[in-house]
């Protein structure tokens, strides 16, 4: 779906601020598909899709450079204060959608190592539902950005909750002792991605908010 306008001209052409814009929005695209990929990848024991959604977190990091440069051009040439607004706005979302790419990476590297096999049952069904749970926060944010939806952050902050018990629930199920102490270790680094990709989620979501509310 294209993006509302802004309240100000996005100009098209080489680094305008409309193909920001799509670029903005493909990097969210691009966090979203690799995140639902990895969750698939460990809990199927898919090592294959695993190295190769590993190795595409590279085109998420050029991407994410490529626009905090032509972002950062944009700034320095000291436009409009909407303008200004939105570039900053840009700039400030960007290191979280980047570092959310790699949490992805992580989970996919996990999934190489064949951790979802090795999962105790109620540990796979916890992190599974983490899984789910992290998926749709962040097409949930992706599809607020492209709408500029000021509303969506408050239903993320009540399946951000949701992901946080789960993480309380399956910490206590690693401490039972009902995994070896190697596999353990890694389901709850797992479980760790997934939290904080709900919480850059939200975090992104209010940012979105501010803008749209600032664009209206």
């Amino acid at each position: 779906m294209a993006p509302p306008p802004l309240a100000l001209h996005l100009d098209e052409g080489e680094g305008g601020l409309d193909v920001i814009d799509r670029q903005v929005i493909q990097l969210f695209a691009l966090v979203a598909e690799a995140l639902a990929g990895a969750t698939h990848a460990l809990l199927a024991g898919d090592r294959d899709a695993a190295r190769e959604l590993a190795a595409s977190d590279e085109a998420i990091d050029r991407l994410y450079r490529d626009v905090e440069a032509t972002a950062t051009r944009r700034a320095e040439a000291l436009g409009s204060a909407a303008e200004m607004h939105y570039l900053v706005a840009v700039l400030r979302m960007l290191p979280e959608i980047e570092r959310s790419g790699d949490l992805a990476e992580h989970v996919a590297s996990r999934a190489v190592r064949g951790l979802g096999v090795e999962l105790s049952h109620r540990s796979r069904g916890m992190i599974e539902q983490m899984g789910e749970i992290a998926c749709s926060m962040w097409r949930r944010t992706a599809d607020a950005y492209a709408d500029r939806d000021a509303d969506a952050a408050a239903h993320l902050e009540e399946l951000d909750d949701d992901l946080d018990e789960l993480h309380v629930l399956l910490t206590a199920e690693i401490a039972s002792g009902s995994m070896p102490i190697p596999i353990a270790i890694e389901a709850a680094l797992v479980a760790r991605f997934y939290e904080r990709l709900g919480d850059h989620a939200v975090n992104l979501a209010r940012r979105i908010a501010a803008l749209a509310v600032r664009s209206a």
